[in-house]
């Protein structure tokens, strides 16, 4: 009797985890999700060919750092895999040249 209960719980819990991997609920709907629609980011420096990555333009070199110092990854920016290394790569030129902090001022 007490291994039947056990095999129930055993399966129940299993059902529940599969659910819950898809991101349902126990009724089968996904409620819990927040947002919407999510349009795909797309490069900017791909799309605007006039957009030129410059490790001199301070205000670009910014927009691409955080308050923290760190580099915007490449899910966050929406930019290639290409540019996100060019990108990179001038973010430590302007770093190198401390046109472009380390880290923040303040706290």
């Amino acid at each position: 009797m007490a291994t039947t209960n056990l095999r129930a719980d055993m399966r129940e819990k299993s059902d529940r985890s599969s659910r819950d991997d898809r991101g349902m609920d126990k009724d089968g709907d996904d409620r819990g999700r927040k947002g919407g629609f999510h349009r795909k980011k797309v490069c900017r420096f791909c799309s605007d060919q006039d957009f030129i990555l410059d490790y001199k333009d301070i205000r670009m070199m910014q927009s691409f750092v955080t308050e923290h110092g760190k580099i915007v990854p490449r899910r966050i920016s929406g930019s290639c895999a290409l540019h996100q290394r060019q990108l990179t790569t001038a973010v430590k030129r302007a770093r190198n040249l401390a046109l472009v902090g380390y880290v923040s001022m303040g706290v």
